[in-house]
């Protein structure tokens, strides 16, 4: 016989006896889940020229404005160096440009702590398409050509694919907060 639904999903979450959070999962989703991101491109590269967005960056603006304090502002030095060893970018832009994006959003979550859907995609396209410019100019400096029609193309499709890449960190969020049983 199959089991019904609960009457109050909200309950998923709630303390229960032989519960609890798994830290290692509470702890490691967000970094595995930005790293597996950063890997995505490499994955679907059948391009000469970068035209998909940059997935991990985008994951790691999306789990800033998810949750801002599951990331420490210095999560950028690892992440950025993670991403650099796989994009291509020079190494220590990625470092550089994670770093000041995330002190950026934690000054921004200060200064306005109260956002709408609206404010965070615009925040996040903002930064996503700062992120990609600076990258350009970044290869400009390192005497590596870039054309400008795919950078066009790989900014329209950040700033439309922003939404759900914020969708699936919330589904991340909500799997890292999964209780299971405990033997205590």
């Amino acid at each position: 016989m199959a089991s019904r639904p609960p009457l109050f999903p909200q309950r998923r979450y709630r303390k229960e006896i032989n519960r609890a959070h798994s830290p290692i999962l509470a702890n490691a989703m967000p970094w595995l889940s930005i790293m597996l991101a950063s890997v995505v491109p490499q994955w679907l590269s059948i391009f000469s020229a970068p035209v998909l967005p940059p997935f991990g960056y985008l994951m790691l603006v999306a789990w800033r404005q998810v949750r801002p304090g599951v990331l420490p502002v210095w999560a950028g030095l690892p992440l950025g160096l993670f991403d650099d060893l796989y994009s291509g970018m020079p190494l220590g832009s990625g470092i550089l440009l994670w770093s000041v994006t995330l002190i950026g959003m934690e000054l921004l979550e200060a200064r306005y702590p109260w956002r709408g859907v609206l404010v965070d995609w615009l925040a996040g396209s903002v930064m996503v398409t700062a992120y990609i410019l600076f990258g350009c100019l970044i290869l400009k400096h390192a005497e590596i050509t870039v054309m400008p029609t795919p950078v066009l193309f790989q900014v329209l499709a950040s700033a439309l694919l922003f939404p759900l890449v914020g969708r699936f960190a919330a589904w991340c969020d909500r799997l890292r907060l999964v209780r299971f049983r405990s033997i205590q």
